[in-house]
């Protein structure tokens, strides 16, 4: 009769052996499908690599955060479609979120024309597929009037059919870039020094106002306006910030179809909020607004951000949605790439090697806000 300890070491061994033979399986295959890959490309005289990188495109794309032109070689293409989509995806996640905190607290408002108008938007734009909304807004947008029949917008923005022109600092973009990346390290340093969030969120906005005003009166060409403000000369807006169709209608199909999803978690995390804790805040004499910024909304966070995550990750997988619109992001450049160089497997390992690092590293913000919001036991 085999003793505890014996039986304790079979079973690790049957266990390690077991994962040996997996080990050995996987490689077999990978090893067999690269062995078939390569026999096809040589048979069909295709050269396999990544030395076409360095090889010039030779054509041109619709948007950019960059200087670009069609000499550019593909790694700097690739390079610009990357920004482009991370770009995107941060405006996306930040006005989903946004707005699916405003329409899922009405969802959980006591006032039933409120809560039954978000419920009417959820249900809406959640169950239309998100490519048939971008098109839609795309195809609207498209057969807006031009410059001189633009829908005027107080004086400061007009929308024509060539795009949205807004007012701007007049600084130069990679300049934009960098402060955009110096407003999320202001907010990564409020969440980590614990900040409540209504005095986090004035904090933010106040700080991140602030460093833009900052940099703009150091950076911005000299004799120039501080800001740069959109008119129209001739058949042409001049000055200001010029944002393409593509990405009006991009953004705005992600962010209406995202926002009815996270309003739908942020209700569901709200509902969870125990009632005693309201009611507790009702007895010493809070708003409903601090009620909901104090206690609601702090209680909701430790359960709704391992979903929020998840949809923080589709948000940047949907901008995928852009080239059935033109919008050059990473997958509009890689499918480009391939059409134009031929070199089909390594450039969709380049796309999906990138996208598993972004999603990837949004993966692991999530969790290490989900263990920083979390309780301490003591």
């Amino acid at each position: 009769m085999p003793t505890a300890d014996e039986l304790r070491t079979r079973a690790k061994q049957r266990s390690w052996t077991v994962q040996i033979i997996i080990i050995l399986l996987t490689v077999i295959t990978i090893w067999g499908a690269v062995s078939n890959a390569q026999f096809n490309l040589t048979r069909m005289n295709m050269t396999s690599g990544f030395s076409f990188l360095e090889r010039g495109t030779g054509w041109d794309y619709s948007f950019s955060l960059v200087e670009r032109s069609i000499t550019d070689r593909y790694h700097y293409t690739l390079f610009i479609g990357l920004l482009n989509t991370l770009f995107v995806g941060f405006i996306c996640i930040v006005t989903t979120t946004f707005f699916g905190f405003i329409i899922g607290t009405l969802r959980d408002a006591r006032h039933p024309a409120l809560s039954f108008a978000a419920n009417v938007y959820v249900q809406i734009f959640r169950n239309i597929p998100l490519i048939l909304q971008a098109v839609f807004l795309y195809a609207i947008l498209i057969h807006l009037g031009g410059p001189r029949q633009a829908i005027n917008l107080g004086d400061v923005a007009f929308l024509s059919g060539r795009g949205l022109m807004l007012p701007g600092l007049n600084i130069d973009p990679a300049v934009s870039i960098g402060l955009l990346l110096a407003s999320i390290a202001i907010a990564i340093g409020l969440l980590i020094a614990k900040i409540s969030l209504g005095r986090g969120l004035a904090i933010w906005f106040v700080s991140s106002i602030g460093t833009c005003l900052l940099a703009t009166a150091i950076l911005h060409p000299s004799g120039e306006p501080f800001f740069s403000v959109p008119s129209l000369q001739g058949l042409r807006f001049q000055g200001g910030i010029s944002v393409p169709i593509e990405l009006l209608a991009l953004v705005a199909s992600i962010t209406l179809y995202g926002s009815a999803y996270i309003a739908e978690i942020v209700r569901g995390g709200l509902s969870q909020v125990p009632t005693g804790l309201v009611e507790a805040g009702q007895a010493l004499g809070l708003s409903r607004i601090s009620i909901w910024s104090r206690i609601k909304v702090p209680m909701a966070l430790r359960s709704i951000v391992p979903p929020l995550g998840n949809q923080w990750i589709f948000m940047m997988k949907a901008t995928t949605i852009g080239i059935a619109i033109g919008f050059s992001d990473l997958f509009y450049i890689t499918v480009n790439s391939i059409s134009q160089s031929g070199q089909t497997l390594e450039l969709i390992l380049i796309l999906m090697l990138t996208f598993l690092a972004i999603n990837y590293s949004i993966a692991i913000f999530t969790n290490w806000l989900n263990a920083h919001l979390q309780l301490k036991e003591h």
